[in-house]
């Protein structure tokens, strides 16, 4: 495909308005997590009187990367004009499996880390069949598959218990240092290149324009596929790393992670419409919500109401970025 050269026509005053309209959602993603962190800093060191130190940093960090993995992993589907909603089942199978399959060493867990992660891979592809193939509605194939996905979990481990062992924790969210960071980083250069792939460039034309983009010669059926896979391969990663956090397995514990992926991408500037947005502001999405509950939790709001709070912020986020960002793309070229 020809690169975009449409901001290099544009009169050199306008090209940087044309940039901050294609990426005002990363744009403000990346604002609104500069305000969490500050109000995060803030409330912490009223309440502890001092600043967050190394062990505040590294459980942030700790608590954030599963998330992140599969907000990314949404954020792949959502491209597509989709949504996934058996992420939660995804995450429940693959700590349940991780839980009661890895053994004691970390040459042991890192073999089952493959395997799992290829069984992520395959609930992304039944989810990508049944969406692409069959030509059904996503919302109600992944709700299918969500209880399947949990169904299956629970099978794995009826109940909460097994072992991760100490080796494979210290490797992936080792709690004596931010170490993690290196995972969300690898995550994010991963996207930068599938974003420039053949593949990723069909991702955005399906979310723009599903009927454009067949008669321009994409595959529809293959990229559909490939972004259910990366979701489940990405679902089933966030429950690595959720298992190896808590040290042991829980069927129910990805129940979360569904509901909260879908923020991230949102609040990250990824449009649920598809076509537009970015993994990296999904990342950022992640981050977002996590330092969320820490300020909720600093604040002493009761845990009962931190899903409303929760969900009034995101509500404030989506209108506020909704209204700047038409805003800023109806100005006059």
């Amino acid at each position: 495909m020809q690169p975009d050269t449409t901001a290099d026509a544009l009169p050199r005053g306008n090209r940087l308005g044309h940039l901050i309209a294609q990426n005002i959602g990363l744009i403000l993603a990346g604002a609104i997590l500069l305000i969490a962190i500050v109000a995060f800093i803030l409330i912490y060191g009223i309440e502890q009187q001092r600043l967050p130190g190394n062990f505040e940093l590294t459980s942030t960090v700790n608590s954030a990367v599963p998330l992140a993995f599969a907000a990314v992993g949404q954020c792949f589907v959502v491209l597509t004009k989709g949504i996934d909603l058996s992420v939660g089942g995804v995450v429940d199978l693959a700590n349940a499996m991780a839980a009661v399959t890895m053994g004691k060493s970390l040459t042991s867990g890192l073999v089952w880390s493959v395997v799992i992660l290829m069984v992520g891979a395959a609930c992304g592809l039944v989810n990508g069949l049944l969406v692409a193939l069959g030509r059904l509605q996503p919302i109600v194939v992944t709700l299918g598959t969500l209880s399947i996905y949990q169904g299956l979990a629970i099978r794995v481990l009826p109940e909460p218990g097994g072992a991760i062992p100490p080796s494979f924790t210290n490797f992936l969210v080792n709690p004596n240092a931010p170490y993690a960071l290196i995972f969300i980083v690898l995550l994010a250069l991963a996207w930068s290149a599938f974003r420039r792939s053949r593949a990723g460039v069909d991702l955005y034309a399906i979310g723009n324009d599903e009927a454009a983009a067949r008669a321009l010669g994409v595959n529809i059926l293959r990229t559909k596929i490939i972004a259910y896979m990366l979701d489940g391969t990405l679902a089933a990663a966030a429950g690595l790393f959720l298992a190896a956090s808590a040290t042991a397995g829980d069927a129910t514990t990805g129940n979360s992670y569904t509901l909260s992926s879908i923020v991230a991408v949102v609040l990250g500037g990824v449009s649920l419409f598809g076509g537009r947005g970015s993994a990296i502001g999904a990342i950022a999405g992640a981050l977002i919500t996590t330092l969320i509950v820490n300020i909720l939790f600093f604040g002493h709001v009761n845990p009962l109401f931190q899903s409303f709070y929760e969900g009034v912020f995101l509500l404030i986020a989506v209108v506020v970025g909704g209204v700047i960002g038409g805003t800023i793309r109806r100005r006059p070229k």
